[in-house]
């Protein structure tokens, strides 16, 4: 990188988070290469200058924005925090960036707000019934049944999974999460069939061809070893240092070809580089979904959100609360959502029933209340004509 000053600052910030201090690096390798052309000295020299006052900082990070503007093709969200990284660079190495200064001097684009693509069931079964592999079925399968984060999804270990349980689950690891927060997520019977499936699958007895010591091909039959600690969607992973990233990579080529076959390959309108539907969508649809239900709160822990500090339950309050919304996020098991259904028709059947009887009992009371009013009219009539007797 031959700076000093970006070396250092990226180490720090890789304390806190090796991914954003990969970002990071990339952002100020930008920054680098725009005062070597512009002022023709390094960034080491250029923070000294700013120190020294013989360089102005706002000058600097305006001049920075429209070289971005005019040279990278690039969104204004992206714009704004590359020059935000720039300005906490600097602040890092003591030079002062007031805020009220730094609002009034340096002009950045407008933010634009676009309206996300919006899933529904259909799509989601009609996206599974596309992939082509077992692997990315169940790793979308996932998705869109838990509202994970991409890279959450892609971190779990097989002795993550607790599939004997009722309902099943699975344990996050903190260290993949936004939050940095450890959390368990309920599964649906379909994604527990799904996952048992996969990792049967991955683990069978197969062929293998190769070569021996003479050249010779030779071929056998294996199993792959299994071991608790293997990424359940790895197929060739260090052992030591199993990362996900690599994964995702990998995942979101598969993802994007799925919906190019099934011509919802469409981009962002302004944004070519992203699409419409991304892996990101699938936890728009489960907090949508869960929210519906009447469930806020529910939903906000389930996808890992930090939610409100005063909404706590116990584990089986959440279970029997999962288990009222596990047909809304069951995809392609119709044999559980026909029974499901019928369970819920026969209880609609049987409140109706319930109803039709209370509406019965309500005519028959007041019927008896009416023939007794008439009883009662034909009394009075009677002891009026008594009295009338008596004064004659």
């Amino acid at each position: 990188m031959n700076s000093d000053k970006i070396s250092a600052y990226i180490s720090n910030v890789n304390m806190m988070s090796r991914s954003t201090a990969k970002e990071y690096q990339y952002r100020l390798c930008s920054l680098k290469v725009f005062v070597e052309n512009t002022y023709n000295v390094s960034i080491d020299i250029i923070i000294k200058q700013i120190k020294d006052g013989s360089r102005d900082p706002y000058d600097i990070l305006s001049q920075y924005g429209a070289y971005l503007k005019s040279t990278k093709n690039i969104s204004n969200l992206t714009l704004k925090q590359q020059v935000v990284t720039v300005k906490n660079f600097l602040e890092y190495y003591d030079v002062d960036v007031s805020p009220r200064k730094f609002k009034l001097k340096i002009k950045l684009p407008k933010v634009v707000r676009r309206n996300k693509e919006a899933l529904s069931k259909e799509d989601i079964v009609n996206i599974l019934n596309t992939c082509s592999d077992i692997r990315l079925k169940t790793y979308v399968m996932l998705l869109a049944a838990t509202g994970m984060r991409a890279v959450e999804a892609l971190s779990v270990r097989i002795k993550d999974l607790d599939l004997q349980s009722n309902p099943p689950r699975l344990y996050v690891r903190g260290e993949f999460t936004k939050t940095r927060s450890d959390r368990t997520i309920f599964l649906t019977s379909e994604l527990e069939y799904q996952l048992s499936s996969w990792l049967d699958y991955k683990y069978r007895v197969r062929r293998v061809c190769y070569s021996n010591s003479n050249g010779k091909a030779m071929s056998e039959y294996r199993t792959p070893e299994k071991n608790e600690i293997d990424l359940i969607f790895s197929v060739y992973q260090s052992r030591k240092n199993p990362n996900p990233d690599n994964l995702y990579v990998e995942q979101c080529r598969s993802f994007a070809k799925t919906l190019d076959r099934m011509g919802k390959g469409t981009r962002e309108d302004g944004n070519e580089k992203r699409r419409e539907i991304t892996l990101h969508s699938f936890r728009r649809f489960v907090k949508t979904t869960i929210s519906d239900l009447g469930y806020q709160d529910f939903s906000e822990y389930f996808i890992g959100h930090s939610g409100s500090t005063y909404w706590t339950k116990k584990e089986q309050e959440k279970a029997e609360i999962f288990q009222k919304i596990e047909p809304y996020l069951t995809f392609l098991n119709v044999h559980q959502l026909e029974r499901k259904g019928a369970d819920i028709q026969s209880k609609v059947n049987e409140l109706e029933g319930l109803n039709q009887s209370l509406l019965e009992h309500d005519k028959t009371k007041d019927d008896a209340i009416a023939q007794l009013s008439d009883q009662l009219m034909m009394l009075t009539v009677r002891l009026q004509e008594i009295e009338r007797k008596q004064q004659v």
